[in-house]
């Protein structure tokens, strides 16, 4: 897996939104990259739903948050409207980037959840890798960008 210090892999994948997004032309702002198993499940949801809630924590911060599975873009699009997510979420529907990024699946089965805090030189500063604890990776974030984690948040760790 990619590990804190390296250079994050460029890519590019399409977006929900009917764009390609490319992560290179995200230098000069950090990026929050998170890798989910999949659309409309209960832990994803639960993810989604807390980089949603804490989005414009990330904003003010100049942080793009971005979303990656396997789902197709019609899936994300009835994920992100049925939630209200405000960030993209992208379809890597070979698996390439997921692979590139080095986030392994779990128990040889369901895709991993992994995030990525990249700064905006490209460098990978923080990653966090959790199946379970999927909200986890909204606070893990949050402190890597050195913003503040809810007290409640906190204790919950």
């Amino acid at each position: 897996m990619i590990k804190n210090g390296d250079v994050a892999p460029d890519f590019a994948l399409p977006a929900m939104d009917g764009s390609t997004f490319r992560l290179g032309e995200r230098r000069g702002r950090p990026v929050v990259l998170y890798f989910y198993p999949k659309d409309h499940t209960p832990g994803c949801t639960a993810e989604a739903r807390a980089f949603r809630d804490r989005y414009e924590t990330f904003a003010a911060a100049g942080a793009d948050v971005v979303g990656v599975s396997s789902d197709s873009i019609e899936s994300h699009q009835r994920f992100a409207g049925r939630h209200r997510l405000p960030f993209a979420l992208l379809s890597d529907s070979g698996g390439q980037v997921r692979k590139l990024f080095g986030v392994e699946k779990t128990l040889g089965l369901i895709p991993g959840r992994a995030t990525f805090v990249i700064d905006g030189d490209g460098i990978v500063r923080h990653v966090f890798a959790s199946q379970l604890e999927a909200t986890r990776h909204v606070n893990e974030a949050l402190a890597a960008l050195g913003l503040t984690v809810p007290r409640s948040a906190r204790d919950d760790r």
